[in-house]
């Protein structure tokens, strides 16, 4: 079974300097039937104009993952850590028992769009973690190339959540078929273009949600980049 959310059904919040849409209920955003797929809890698709940011806050007990695609997003917390996170990097912050982070757009003249991203933890009140990897165009480009994962696989971005995430670039020809795990979730999430998923056509900011299917057929893509989620049921 496949059910599409369109991009216009997501909640949406425009507080001036943060524009944001949220695929889950988050915040102000509020609705019984969407509270989360599985163990994925937040996917916000966020636009933060120059010079703004988030200030310093605090999370707990969540495995938050930044997935930017254009401009730069600037993180700093309470472990230490101080990057600027880019396209075709992912990062990953355990908050574990507790982490207090700061995120802002420091350029001039350009918008910072960026997904961030929750998981449910697979274990809580572990020690706060944080790792950031670049993954090449070409690792990419008409396949799934795994970005995270509980043990590291692949060389992905190791995280403490019973999840699997991969990302795919696909134009044209350009085609993947990937066999789903009996009893798992499986939640496509487009992040721009355009692309078919099981033979539905999504657009950007579109989702399939997916359970009891063998397979999954990503085809025909147009400028495509897509985040596919292996979650817990």
């Amino acid at each position: 079974m496949m059910t599409l959310r369109k991009s216009q059904e997501r909640g949406y919040a425009d507080h001036g300097w943060l524009k944001s849409f949220h695929s889950f209920s988050f915040a102000g955003y509020y609705d019984p039937r969407h509270m989360g797929f599985g163990n994925l809890r937040v996917i916000n698709e966020d636009r933060i104009a120059p010079g703004t940011g988030f200030g310093a806050h605090g999370h707990r007990d969540m495995e938050i993952i930044s997935y930017v695609m254009e401009g730069g997003l600037s993180h700093k917390d309470s472990m230490g850590n101080e990057q600027t996170i880019v396209p075709g990097e992912v990062q990953r912050m355990s908050a574990g028992s507790g982490v207090v982070h700061s995120e802002h757009n420091h350029a001039e003249g350009e918008t910072t769009h960026f997904l961030q991203i929750w998981l449910l933890p697979a274990r809580t009140g572990i020690e706060p973690g944080y790792a950031q990897k670049a993954f090449p165009e070409a690792e990419k480009r008409g396949k799934l190339r795994l970005v995270a994962s509980p043990d590291g696989a692949q060389g992905s971005v190791t995280m403490n959540a019973n999840a699997h995430l991969f990302a795919g670039l696909f134009d044209g020809d350009e085609a993947a078929e990937m066999a789903l795990p009996a009893g798992r979730k499986t939640y496509v999430h487009l992040v721009k273009g355009e692309l078919d998923v099981n033979g539905q056509k999504l657009t950007a900011g579109d989702a399939a949600l997916i359970e009891n299917e063998a397979r999954l057929n990503l085809s025909q893509g147009k400028g495509a980049e897509v985040l596919v989620f292996d979650l817990e049921p």
